[in-house]
């Protein structure tokens, strides 16, 4: 990564910290005691069950307690980046994906966790499906562990589409899922929900998908801003008429919270999202339509494999003064008993998924994911973000940009494109004005070439 980058980086996390760190320490560090543990995580279900479960872990090391600072995904995303780029200490462990790990692990924010795996009896780093394990390392060392992996896939009302006589096949286009979409749509029935709330890993993470199997990319080989290229712009339209068209209300303020909730409640006829969303559509305690619920590949267009390839992970920050007990909490929540736990004590739907490949061969398992398993791993292991668009791209990951720039490049195109869902402005006015901000973006690189 380019020194020039890293600086940008780091003074874009200095500058949130300023109007976040006093907020985020207050409630990583009050009431913690020399033996708290502080942890910074993300709100969804399966951190929520992790909190959950966390007294088992402090009964089995009575000397440590553990703190919990949960957060929404883009609130997360700024207080952890500005505590960590800042050496802040507010966090012992900090929940991070494939995006930050690389790129912290080279800014050496964060500890390199090699050893303590290497030093943890029966903790099976080669357990970890491999792509995961290589999008969290760096130099051949991961600097972080999955708590789950995701790819994204297609989840459809079995009995909505037979009664309509409807068939989708494992792979399906995108035309295919629109067309089922406009013949599902009804005043009591959304016909597909997709995101579109801003932030670029809640609304272009899968519209980023789309634009990739539409034969689009955010830049060319030579780092030109591509985002009012007719293939943008026709994936663009395309999502956004869907949305606006057979989507959910409020749909620009829709992230991933809310459309398990639309879906898991009976209100959406398919969802195209995180496969990771098993978790929440096929419990019983969250859901109603439990064993309704059909499972196909990422739909595409032109290129096959379009899913993407995300995974919450876990690591520590440099900062942290108490990195012993911050890597007995992280093992234990990222081991193979802590999947187990879950599955007997909560049920086996709400396993952590796509993080272990022996999750795969526990028989429960087997038999409460037999309806959507296979995809998942299919989608997790085509995932290739080395290779994530039909032309060649100087950049590497597939819903995201694995480039410093992108958390502010991507958090403000998702701006206009949830604009446009909103109605408040044209396709091509929101591209237009996005074009603008990348360019800034690829000049640097042109620059530094």
């Amino acid at each position: 990564m380019a020194v020039k980058a890293i600086r940008r980086l780091a003074g874009c996390a200095a500058a949130i910290g300023l109007t976040l760190t006093a907020g985020c320490a207050g409630a990583g560090t009050l009431g913690a005691t020399a033996n708290t543990v502080t942890i910074a995580m993300v709100s969804n279900s399966q951190m929520t069950d992790a909190r959950e479960l966390s007294s088992k872990f402090e009964e089995a090391n009575p000397d440590i307690k553990l703190r919990f600072v949960t957060l929404s995904e883009n609130q997360a995303r700024a207080k952890i980046t500005a505590s960590t780029a800042m050496g802040g200490g507010e966090f012992d462990v900090v929940m991070i994906s494939n995006y930050e790990t690389p790129q912290w692990a080279e800014n050496d924010w964060l500890v390199n966790l090699s050893e303590n795996i290497n030093e943890t009896p029966g903790y099976d780093q080669n357990d970890f499906i491999p792509s995961l394990r290589q999008s969290l390392s760096y130099e051949g060392d991961m600097y972080s562990v999955p708590f789950y992996g995701e790819s994204s896939f297609l989840m459809y009302r079995k009995d909505l589409l037979e009664q309509a006589g409807i068939t989708l096949s494992r792979t399906p286009t995108w035309q295919q899922v629109a067309d089922a979409a406009a013949k599902l749509n009804g005043p009591d029935m959304v016909g597909i929900c997709l995101r579109g709330k801003p932030g670029w890993g809640e609304v272009l993470a899968p519209l980023d998908t789309v634009i990739n199997t539409f034969g689009g990319r955010w830049f060319d080989e030579n780092w030109n801003a591509q985002l009012t290229s007719p293939e943008v712009k026709r994936a663009v339209q395309f999502y956004v008429n869907t949305v606006r068209e057979y989507g959910e209300p409020g749909a620009a303020a829709s992230g991933f919270s809310e459309c398990a909730t639309q879906f898991s409640q009976g209100r959406a006829a398919m969802w195209y999202d995180a496969t990771s969303a098993v978790s929440t559509v096929e419990d019983p305690a969250s859901s109603t339509v439990v064993g309704k619920v059909g499972y196909a590949m990422a739909p595409m267009v032109e290129k096959p494999n379009s899913g993407w390839l995300y995974t919450w992970a876990l690591g520590i920050p440099k900062s942290s003064d108490k990195k012993d007990a911050a890597w007995k909490f992280i093992s234990w929540m990222t081991d193979k008993d802590y999947i187990k736990l879950v599955g007997e004590e909560l049920g086996w739907a709400r396993v952590p998924p796509g993080s272990r490949l022996s999750t795969y061969q526990i028989p429960q398992y087997q038999e409460a994911s037999k309806a959507y398993a296979r995809e998942t791993l299919d989608s997790i292991e085509g995932a290739d973000p080395l290779k994530p668009t039909v032309q060649p791209v100087p950049y590497t990951g597939i819903q995201f940009l694995a480039i410093p720039e992108f958390q502010d490049l991507g958090t403000r195109v998702s701006q206009q494109i949830s604009a446009a869902i909103a109605g408040q402005k044209s396709v091509d006015e929101a591209l237009e004005q996005s074009q603008q901000y990348a360019e800034v973006v690829g000049r640097t690189y042109q620059e530094q070439s």
